[in-house]
């Protein structure tokens, strides 16, 4: 078990307000419990309610609010933040690489994979945008990854709006920097959740990382997790505009 005492804190998180999309799993989970033990009051949206509640079990003296909410259907996605109201910053984590075929596309799988890896982050960016305008301050972090980077191959669509947050990011981050609004992106590389060693982590595939990679080990989810801390808390107070790659060296 990993020692937290070694890590930062940040006293300019204690007190401050944040959403995380997708938070329930993996490297949305390890946000929200890394947040919620920096004292932050988290709010994050999910559609897994059975993980959620096991997540908000595990941090009693500062549990995160859950909103279930299918963040495709922006209608509720939109409902759900004004429920929230106000924050300091929004992780827009939540993505689907799911492995699929050029000659698999459809128009209905493109919409999709469109919509819960890029689209979302959009409208929850503008959702928090009015709050963080009159508070004269905000943090919003995007998370695209190196797969566009490599290019990742069986996975196009994902390539696809990955690629495509990184521009979202950057053009929100001019739009929105002289109302002391910071917009960066985060892109990691082969994280071992869960979803990703009962999926795609073989044997065989972790070698072929690892022959990439300078750092000869996986990374872990609470890994990226510090680094969003950082972007959030006001030791970043002058990035802007920028994207962070935590892939081990393989880019």
């Amino acid at each position: 078990m990993e020692n937290k005492t070694q890590y930062a804190t940040y006293p300019s998180l204690r007190g401050k307000r944040a959403i995380v999309t997708g938070g329930a799993t993996g490297i949305g989970e390890a946000i929200v419990r890394a947040f919620c033990e920096q004292g932050t009051q988290v709010a994050f949206l999910d559609i897994n309610a059975e993980a959620a509640a096991s997540l908000i079990a595990s941090l009693p003296e500062n549990p995160p609010a859950f909103y279930s909410c299918d963040l495709t259907e922006i209608g509720q996605l939109q409902g759900v933040f004004a429920q929230i109201g106000s924050v300091d910053i929004l992780v827009n984590n939540a993505a689907n690489d799911t492995r699929h075929t050029i000659e698999s596309v459809t128009p209905e799988s493109w919409d999709e994979s469109i919509a819960v890896n890029v689209k979302h982050q959009f409208f929850a960016a503008q959702a928090v945008i009015p709050g963080m305008k009159q508070a004269g301050h905000g943090s919003i972090i995007n998370m695209s990854s190196i797969a566009w980077m490599i290019p990742s191959t069986g996975v196009p669509l994902y390539v696809t709006a990955k690629a495509a947050v990184v521009g979202l990011t950057r053009t929100l981050a001019h739009e929105l920097g002289r109302h002391n609004i910071r917009v960066n992106a985060v892109l990691p590389g082969a994280i071992q959740t869960e979803r990703q060693k009962r999926l795609w982590l073989t044997p065989e595939y972790t070698a072929e990382i690892l022959s990439r990679q300078a750092l000869q080990r996986l990374i872990d989810p609470e890994e990226v997790a510090r680094l969003v801390l950082f972007l959030a808390a006001d030791d970043s107070a002058a990035i802007t505009n920028q994207s962070y790659v935590i892939d081990g060296g393989w880019v």
